[in-house]
């Protein structure tokens, strides 16, 4: 009994760690796609907080051109006057990663001046992490393993002769420049193509170019215009970041910044576009699957199939045993051992 309920606590102990590390923390990236920028709206950063569950544990991610923004934890009292003075800690390097360490309120704001004011701001509330399901008893019976059932052996699909179809990829978003965002970069008119040099980009596919308001815009150029700097005539131009662009054909596709100097400055971005992935082939409907081949005309059918007109032959194996007559010979055997039997039992019993 006692080996028993040893057993039982040492499930007990494993259920308990296995449900331990089972939890995982959520990170979460402030602002999404516009990141961690000084908002078009009041109300951005709540709004984006507001749909979402805070726990112990969890991770923030402030995305952000570094050298133009940074973030810092504050009280309630600092973050309401937006006073940086003071802060609880504070990163200035993106990407700036805070782990939620306790509950309660927490309150983030950028010191640049100005930004605060501008409401680059974040507060959120923060909950305890879930507690754990409720441990079994020590003194609980062991629960009866039940049988995994038994799956007959499927048979193996024959080997198709046509080739395999190509992988398809669905489009994919690149944010430019990733972390450091639409700007001029310290690498010059090199910095963005070295960005993209490790990448595929296919019809379909969609850019997406993160950058201060006010600061920066995008204009699709020609690639004369590109190379001169001229965006003068441009195909396309957006000014509200975050700017998503998705690339509907393929070939050559230029893009520039059209604030005076900045092109010049290497603002610039230059890619490859190639047509979209093809869609597997579909079974040519000239070809029937091999599975569903039917037998070849001069080919007999199997002897082992037993046609459905033909009765069943009946079983001539008796499915019970009738009991031996009352004399026959094998209750003679029975008594004749029951009686070898006593004797040995007797002999050891005077002989010891």
């Amino acid at each position: 009994m006692a080996r028993k309920l040893n057993i039982v606590f040492f499930a007990a102990l494993a259920t308990v760690a296995l449900l331990q590390s089972s939890v995982v923390a959520t990170t979460y990236i402030v602002g999404d796609s516009t990141n961690w920028v000084i908002p078009s709206s009041s109300d951005f950063y709540s709004n984006w907080a507001a749909n979402k569950t805070f726990v112990v544990g969890d991770i923030l991610v402030f995305n952000f051109m570094t050298n133009q923004h940074d973030v810092a934890e504050v009280t309630k009292s600092s973050y309401d006057a937006c006073n940086g003075a003071s802060p609880i800690s504070q990163q200035n390097s993106s990407p700036a990663n805070f782990t939620l360490q306790t509950a309660g309120e927490h309150y983030y704001i950028c010191t640049f001046t100005g930004h605060c004011n501008a409401n680059q701001k974040l507060a959120i509330n923060v909950s305890r992490a879930s507690s754990p399901a409720p441990q079994p008893s020590p003194g609980s019976p062991a629960p009866t393993p039940v049988p995994a059932p038994t799956l007959a052996p499927q048979p193996s699909p024959s080997p198709s002769s046509s080739p395999a179809p190509t992988p398809v990829r669905g489009p994919e978003t690149y944010t430019v420049g990733d972390t450091q965002g639409w700007t001029i970069l310290s690498g010059g008119a090199s910095a963005y193509q070295t960005w993209a040099a490790n990448k595929t980009f296919l019809v379909g596919d969609i850019l997406v170019f993160n950058f201060m308001n006010g600061s920066h815009d995008v204009a699709e150029v020609t690639k004369a215009n590109f190379e001169s700097c001229n965006t003068n005539s441009t195909i396309s131009l957006a000014s509200n970041p975050p700017v998503r662009i998705t690339l509907t054909t393929a070939g050559e596709h230029y893009f520039t910044c059209a604030f005076p100097g900045h092109c010049d400055a290497g603002q610039k971005l230059s890619i490859n576009v190639s047509g979209s992935s093809s869609t597997a082939p579909s079974p040519s409907l000239a070809t029937p699957p091999s599975a569903a081949t039917p037998p070849s005309a001069a080919t007999p059918p199997s002897s082992a199939a037993t046609p459905s007109s033909l009765p069943s032959t009946p079983s001539t194996t008796p499915t019970t045993v009738a009991p031996p007559p009352p004399n026959n010979g094998a209750s003679s055997l029975g008594v004749a051992g029951l009686s070898a039997t006593f004797f040995c039992i007797v002999t050891l019993a005077l002989w010891f």
